[in-house]
């Protein structure tokens, strides 16, 4: 943008403006119509901190130019900064409502606040809005005079610096002044006639992104014409500064490498929040932890801001430079995965894996249970829920010692097994009438209702323990032999049945045998005949 050699940035936004107007002129899926819609996202986001970083610009050449005794030659220079700036925000918030009106007029956001696909691919509205409503006109025409503006102010500062005109028409462009079906395009009709909405986002937001970075570079130009005060960095640090630490598959990752440094032959002292922080070597150590916030947006997100202060002594007095920082505190939602997660089974071994996904690696987890114990797994989200007899079972998840809430279940009774008599591994038809060589291997099986048995086998071990089978004949029972395991010994039984003869099958108690092993003791009273041929 400036003259002399491009910076890499500069070079990259140049970039990606040609590669936005390029494909402007292709017939696009629906796919790329939402990486429009991640690009403009990006771009917004780029905007965002370029705006923090140019307020922090301008607040350092005032503060510079008052600490060095207000020279009466940098004096001049803090209101061309605050001008410069002013200038930059008014063309800034300008687009922006240019990109207000084009997604109200398409109706391209729904009720839930997610841009429309039908909307995005409209071709139509642009053109009408900055063609023949001439918006697209005035845009270039103010885009154009901002960088002329900020030459004039610099001139007036001595500083002899030009820039590139942002809205440029198709001949003005390297990529299509050799291409006849383009180059006779303006402006206007190269970016916004038959152009999706998608695409024209993304092309005025890089707009922004251009005025701001223009606004940038005036900006460091003033502060590297200022007086300076003696102050021996001689402690380096390389640092990254990126706009997120998280970044979705398909985006651009943007951060800032600098050089940081200070001195170890100045004391410093710096506060976050109003609370000093440790000092190590010229560089202040922020730690502390977050706390959950009162009310999150419809993103799970809360917006805070941290105030640093630090404090320099020059010239024999203390000098203090601010900075504010803005973040966001996301909700921390739990998440818990089971087959059993809408109520949980008494006094079971109940199988949780609990996350919490917002603190991702740095989530340590501990539980703390009311109406029952918890038991960790081998991996820190797994645990095992043993609840009450009854009652309700309440989960309280904290991590490094931080609580990050609760989740509550109902208490579910174990459901009792069906009795079921077999043959041996053939279940026996009560219906109708089974030989007697078809009862040699009896055998009164408890069988556990499904959704338990498959959710909880460790604890879905039922037997018949107590109970007896008797020969009846004609009403009138003749021998029987007890129950006292899932095998029965009905022999001596069978061997005095008669064609018309029952075997009455009657179960008294089941025990069922837990996770730990325990066997539990459960009162029945199940009656069943079965008939005898």
């Amino acid at each position: 943008m400036a003259g002399g050699k491009e910076t890499p940035r500069q070079r990259m936004i140049g970039m990606m403006y040609l590669v936005l107007t390029a494909l402007l002129a292709l017939q696009v899926s629906n796919q790329i119509l939402q990486k429009f819609v991640l690009i403009n996202d990006g771009l917004e986001r780029t905007s965002k901190n370029y705006v923090q970083k140019n307020l922090f610009s301008v607040n350092i050449i005032s503060s510079t130019v008052e600490q060095q005794g207000n020279n009466k030659v940098d004096i001049p220079k803090v209101e061309a900064a605050k001008e410069i700036r002013q200038k930059s925000a008014e063309l800034v918030s300008y687009l922006e409502e240019a990109k207000t009106k084009l997604i109200e007029e398409s109706n391209a956001i729904d009720d839930q606040g997610n841009f429309k696909s039908s909307a995005l691919k409209n071709v139509d509205i642009p053109g009408n809005l900055f063609n023949n409503n001439r918006l697209g006109y005035d845009m270039q025409e103010k885009l154009n005079e901002f960088p002329e503006e900020l030459e004039q102010i610099l001139a007036g500062l001595n500083i002899d610096m030009s820039f590139e005109r942002i809205a440029k028409n198709a001949d003005e462009i390297d990529l299509f002044k050799n291409d006849v079906d383009v180059n006779f395009k303006d402006y206007v009709n190269l970016n916004y006639v038959k152009s999706p909405i998608g695409a024209v986002l993304a092309i005025i937001s890089q707009h922004q992104n251009e005025v701001l970075n223009i606004e940038s570079e005036a900006l460091t130009a003033i502060t590297n014409s200022l007086g300076s005060f003696i102050f021996e960095a001689d402690k380096l640090k390389a640092r990254i500064a990126a706009n997120s630490n998280v970044v979705a598959a398909g985006t651009t990752f943007e951060a800032e490498m600098f050089l940081a440094s200070s001195s170890s032959s100045t004391e410093l002292k710096m506060t976050a929040d109003g609370r000093e922080i440790t000092v190590e070597e010229g560089f202040g150590q922020i730690k502390f932890p977050v706390a959950p916030a009162s009310n999150y947006d419809d993103r799970g997100l809360a917006a805070r801001s941290l105030k640093g202060e630090i404090t320099v002594p020059i010239g024999g007095e203390d000098s203090v430079f601010t900075i504010d920082y803005d973040y966001f505190v996301a909700q921390p939602v739990i998440k818990v995965s089971s087959e059993v997660v809408n109520q949980l089974y008494a006094e079971c071994a109940n199988d949780l894996v609990i996350e919490v996904p917002a603190l991702g690696n740095t989530y340590a987890p501990n539980f703390s249970v009311s109406g029952g114990q918890a038991v960790k797994g081998s991996r820190p989200s797994d645990v095992t829920i043993i609840p009450a007899a009854s009652g309700k079972v309440v989960i309280g998840v904290s991590s490094g010692g931080n609580k990050i809430g609760s989740v509550d279940y109902d208490i579910k009774p174990v459901p009792d097994p069906s009795i079921i008599p077999y043959n041996g591994d053939r279940k026996i038809d009560l219906q109708n009438s089974t030989p007697v060589n078809g009862l040699l291997n009896l055998q009164i099986r408890a069988v556990p209702e499904p959704t338990f048995g498959r959710t909880m086998p460790r604890d879905a071990n039922f037997e018949v323990t107590a109970g007896e089978v008797r020969l009846v004949r004609n009403d009138v029972p003749r021998e029987s032999v007890a129950i006292s395991g899932q095998n029965i010994a009905v022999r001596n039984l069978l061997a005095q049945a008669q064609s018309g003869d029952r075997l009455v099958v009657i179960v008294k108690e089941v025990t069922r045998t837990n996770f730990r092993g325990s066997k539990i003791k459960s009162a029945v009273n199940e009656v069943f005949p079965i008939p005898i041929k």
